[in-house]
């Protein structure tokens, strides 16, 4: 937009307020000021006046230093998800602000809420991963604006909850035994035998049926013989 065609007064405090607004980006400053201008009559004096209520009006949304794309993106979520597992409800909640502010996908954001549920906070609060997935739904159906109120909830919900890593330490030394290891054969009494052919053979003979036991438990190997005595999941 080419200003020289208007006559325009702006105070040198108001073009830093738009500087401020605009966090420095210049096509946000510009395009401010466009709207400034072609929204904004003018006075008898034959000047449009740029005042800091315009400003404000024509800005309506202040921008984060935010390259969704690059690698400030990547930091900022880095810096949520840190601060979700470093109970640091405050901290949340400022960069999962940083990320809507910044245009971020609600449903991406939603997504890292439930890695961290699952991850973090695992078997301490199961029911951490309940509401994540619930928000996850919800942001689904219901979009933004509303969905920053959702994903708040939910973010708040995982950074102050108990956390466990248990689960994820878990899976990930099993995958590591079955990619790496001769973890030997699948005992023949809990395998399945759908044809009586089967059950000759050995198949599912001596399973004991937890249920038919006092507190339905009952002491059997689940194990193969290679394998016994391994321990995945370890308490907190």
């Amino acid at each position: 937009m080419d200003y020289g065609e208007y006559n325009i007064k702006i105070e040198e405090t108001t073009l830093r307020k738009l500087a401020g607004i605009s966090n420095g980006d210049v096509r946000t400053a510009l395009n401010g000021l466009e709207v400034a201008t072609l929204t904004t009559a003018m006075s008898e004096d034959g000047y449009i006046h740029i005042t800091d209520e315009v400003i404000k009006n024509s800005i309506q949304t202040r921008k984060a230093i935010f390259d969704k794309n690059g690698e400030v993106h990547y930091d900022n979520i880095s810096a949520f998800i840190k601060s979700m597992r470093g109970s640091d409800p405050d901290a949340t909640v400022f960069y999962l602000a940083r990320a809507l502010n910044g245009g971020e996908d609600p449903l991406f954001l939603a997504r890292r809420i439930a890695i961290c549920a699952a991850e973090d906070v695992g078997m301490a609060n199961p029911n951490a991963l309940v509401v994540a997935n619930s928000a996850m739904q919800a942001i689904h159906m219901i979009g933004m604006p509303e969905a920053r109120i959702i994903l708040s909830e939910a973010a708040i919900y995982v950074a102050t909850s108990k956390k466990s890593n248990a689960s994820y330490l878990a899976i990930d030394a099993a995958l590591e035994d079955v990619k790496n290891k001769d973890t030997g054969e699948i005992p023949m009494h809990i395998r399945n035998a759908p044809v009586e052919k089967m059950r000759e053979l050995g198949y599912n003979e001596g399973y004991l049926y937890p249920h038919d036991f006092p507190g339905h438990y009952v002491e059997q190997q689940y194990l193969p013989d290679k394998m016994l005595g391994t321990k995945y999941y370890k308490f907190d």
